[in-house]
């Protein structure tokens, strides 16, 4: 460790060959990740007959624990493992679990009495799978990038052009395996397409083990004594943690069957957070912490309602694509449903660079927005993609609504994601006092949590009867879906114009925190006493 500082990298392309290693390994993640979560829905409702409630609320559970565990996984790798050891451990567990992912047991089958008979043995394989790729996202998310991160020495000028290689990586697995995925699972069966999401993990877990040369010391344990060193258990720390996290598996398998309890450990969390803020901001603040802080809260509130509205995505607007979207094409036959998801990520490669060029123009201008106002704009964006789908459905009149309309709604969505999720996790290490930074950091990612159990409810609003997960009445049923996507359109609208209107407000707050470092100077004196 001591002279890994000392030992020249290999470069390839002017960059760590290290960085390509993390870039292949979070592309299969994301490929097997993503490649799963499109066919999830589906699965449940047309395999296992499921009824779109119990389907849209498991999936809700499975994102709110997915986005909620990775600020554990953090602080243990942080604290004890080191980035490397965890996302070493994560990876074992992803494969674990998808590979679990892929055996299917007995389709459900409908009785005549109206009762559904379910292989149980089968879905509690698939459960306990869930709960290993849970815990495994939670150990392998935020920690893959710290080690990008640390790739760089401080003030390095490619550390920026490097993440936004690393970050092409997760769009790139992402669009490869909603398209492979989701037609090997929709088109020759469901194992195939869960299995090649599994698969994908295998060699993400090969790339990084083969690769950790590369890293030249870097993502090791901060003090590799603490980790042998004995816990209660009679074991090292390492040990420990490892065992620990086996037996979390157990916990969570049960807790993502039963919707409430995820439901209840949410709200608590979230009112728990709330009270703390509130705590700090007053007892622990002064003025211009207090104000910045209220300013992030503020933010992050907002930013529930843009992820609950966006990952629809995953429940209602993947149903929505099997059932109600006219799917045939003169050129590629019928498209699998799930392939739509892969529509985010081919916008975000080909937009991204437009919208980081257009915020450099607008500065240069001193136009470029302030952050609330860009979160406003999110929010008014993916509003206005269920405008485009409530537009094309009030076009289409008894019969199935065109691709085109789907397609709109996506790029909306993805401009809309494009004015806030890079602008999010930097305005919270902004805006949060120094001594709070990674509080606040995980109540930005239970805020993600807790949108994707909320966009779950949502999407529970246009659930319908179906025949094996077949809409049989399909007037009815894109009756359903308009109207859901119409309350989410004035949703969009209502609260995106609401930030706007108070984003003075919000910007006045800030104190200048993207440009004045005055105030932060009096943060920092203020701590020192």
């Amino acid at each position: 460790m001591a002279n890994s500082t000392t030992i020249k990298q290999k470069e390839l392309f002017g960059h760590p060959v290290g960085l390509y290693i993390l870039f292949l390994t979070e592309m299969w993640e994301r490929f097997s990740f993503y490649g799963m979560k499109a066919l999830l829905i589906l699965y449940l409702v047309k395999y296992h007959l499921f009824s779109d409630t119990a389907g849209n609320l498991l999936v809700g559970s499975y994102a709110a624990l997915v986005y909620a565990m990775p600020v554990i996984g953090g602080l243990l790798a942080d604290k004890y493992l080191g980035f490397r050891r965890a996302v070493t451990f994560g990876g074992i567990l992803l494969v674990l679990g998808h590979l679990g992912m892929a055996y299917e047991g007995e389709a459900a089958k409908a009785m005549t009495t109206g009762v559904i008979e379910r292989d149980e043995s089968a879905l509690q394989v698939f459960y306990f799978s869930l709960a290993l790729i849970i815990m495994g996202v939670g150990f392998l998310k935020a920690n893959i990038s710290s080690i990008v991160g640390e790739l760089y020495k401080r003030g390095d000028a490619r550390r920026d052009s490097g993440f936004t290689i690393f970050y092409m990586g997760i769009n790139l697995g992402s669009a490869l395996a909603t398209l492979i995925c989701a037609w090997l699972g929709e088109k020759y069966g469901w194992n195939y397409g869960f299995g090649a999401a599994g698969i994908g993990m295998v060699l993400g877990l090969v790339t990084f083990i083969y690769g950790k040369k590369y890293f030249y010391g870097k993502g090791e344990a901060k003090d590799e004594s603490l980790l042998k060193r004995k816990s209660a258990l009679g074991l090292s720390n390492e040990k420990t943690i490892y065992l620990l996290a086996v037996l979390a598996v157990f916990v969570v398998w049960q807790m993502v069957q039963r919707h409430s309890v995820v439901e209840v450990l949410l709200m608590v969390a979230g009112a728990g957070s709330l009270i703390y803020i509130l705590w700090y901001a007053f007892m622990r603040s002064n003025r211009i912490q207090r104000e910045r802080l209220f300013a992030l809260t503020i933010l992050i509130l907002f930013s529930v309602i843009f992820w609950s509205l966006f990952e629809q995505a995953y429940t209602s607007l993947n149903l929505y694509a099997d059932r109600i979207l006219d799917r045939t094409t003169d050129m590629f036959g019928e498209i699998p449903a799930g392939s739509f998801l892969s529509l985010n990520a081919i916008f975000i490669i080909l937009f991204a660079p437009v919208f980081a060029w257009l915020w450099i123009k607008l500065e240069k201008r001193n136009m470029n927005p302030n952050a609330a106002v860009k979160f406003a704009l999110a929010i008014i964006l993916v509003g206005l993609g269920f405008g485009a789908l409530v537009l094309g459905a009030n076009l289409s009149g008894t019969g199935k609504v065109a691709i085109i309309w789907l397609v709109l709604a996506y790029l909306f969505h993805t401009w809309g994601e494009l004015c806030l999720s890079p602008v999010g996790l930097s305005y919270v290490t902004k805006l949060s006092p120094g001594k709070i930074v990674g509080f606040m950091m995980g109540v930005w990612f239970l805020a993600t949590a807790g949108s994707e159990y909320i966009a779950s409810l949502l999407a529970n609003l246009a659930s319908i009867d179906t025949s094996g997960g077949a809409a049989t009445d399909l007037v009815g049923a894109k009756a359903s879906y308009t109207d859901l996507f119409e309350k989410l359109l004035y949703t969009g609208l209502i609260f995106g114009g609401i930030l706007l209107v108070i984003s003075p407000l919000v910007k006045k707050m800030m104190h200048n925190v993207d440009t004045d470092e005055s105030g932060e100077d009096e943060v920092i004196m203020e701590e020192k006493h």
